[in-house]
């Protein structure tokens, strides 16, 4: 038989981990205060404890011929993952549950600007295992620790899932950003404080173990009617900044992508179109939702946005007059 290391090893050597891959190619961020040993053997403890409660509502997903994770958060088999999971409502997915056993779920709504999804598994006699999720967005705070949960690479049984220690390194309107090491078939999976609520769904992996990048429960509970009604959510209203009229996604290349332009909107005015790659507004290069929405919302109703895109591997550029936000749109 096959010697596993024990919890103990596995968990310090995670958090005392050195770079991962990808790192040595980026600029090195300053390096944080160490976590001494005691809070380390703490954390051990309290997740030690966590993880039974929490494991048995994560699920993996396969879809469309790949492999994503998911979590469920009611007795009835309702399930958070990722907006690109699914890709859409009303679809099919093979889920399999920690024992092993597979059942299938429906995609409900989704939230393509933030990358947030409920779907519905198959109903049955016996209630489904679930977790509870933070209803208190404001409590996750930079430097607070947390862990996360999924399937990367897909399920297998002999190991199950895999945890993953880390720190909130910041936070924004609809997403976290840790440095919890995640991989391909983490996403849709989810992130937990140490109460052991579901605060965030991984989206966005990335080399950098600082960058991954979390879908924050603010854009579940503020759509959370409309996701239940297979609703797809493209446009949330720009605040106080001018009106654009896109809504965006991340691409499989990791690229900010217009997914949908509003008919009669200044982006669609000035030739903004579906498909279109954006790098840059105002000569500042563009990585991701976040950053495109806040450089929208810091500007106002009639200000001008120089937009740099890309279609079909030729590049573009389009000044956009800004427009005042209509009545009818809603966040």
């Amino acid at each position: 038989m096959q010697t596993r290391p024990s919890f103990r090893l596995i968990l310090i050597s995670i958090l005392l981990a050195g770079p991962v891959r990808g790192e040595e190619q980026r600029p090195r961020a300053p390096k944080a205060p160490q976590t001494d040993l005691a809070t380390l053997l703490r954390i051990q403890t309290d997740v030690q404890k966590l993880l039974p409660q929490v494991r048995q509502a994560l699920v993996a997903i396969q879809t469309g011929g790949g492999t994503a994770s998911g979590v469920i958060i009611s007795a009835d088999g309702l399930l958070l993952t990722a907006a690109h999971v699914p890709g859409g409502p009303g679809k099919d997915m093979r889920v399999i549950l920690e024992d092993g056993s597979v059942t299938t779920a429906k995609s409900l709504g989704l939230d393509k600007t933030t990358d947030a999804a409920l779907a519905q598994l198959k109903q049955r006699e016996k209630p489904w295992p679930f977790v509870k999720l933070s209803r208190e967005v404001i409590q996750a705070q930079p430097g607070e620790w947390c862990f996360a949960l999924g399937h990367p690479g897909g399920f297998d049984k002999s190991r199950g899932p895999v945890l993953r220690v880390g720190k909130i390194i910041k936070q924004t309107a609809n997403s976290l950003h840790t440095d919890c090491v995640l991989m391909g078939g983490d996403s849709g999976g989810p992130l937990f404080n140490f109460t052991g609520e579901v605060i965030g769904i991984h989206s966005q992996i990335w080399e950098n173990r600082d960058q991954n990048v979390h879908v924050s429960m603010a854009p579940f509970l503020r759509s959370w009617e409309a996701m239940q009604k297979s609703q797809v959510i493209k446009v949330w209203g720009v605040g106080a900044g001018g009106y654009l009229g896109v809504a965006t996604v991340m691409s499989d290349d990791v690229e900010l992508e217009v997914a949908d332009v509003i008919d009669d909107s200044p982006a669609q005015k000035a030739g903004v179109r579906a498909g279109d790659v954006i790098l840059s507004v105002n000569d500042d290069a563009m990585t991701d939702q976040q950053q495109f929405t806040a450089t929208v919302r810091s500007k106002a109703a009639g200000d001008t946005l120089k937009i740099r895109l890309r279609s079909g591997g030729k590049e573009r550029e389009l000044a956009v007059k800004l427009a005042q936000k209509p009545q009818e749109d809603s966040e």
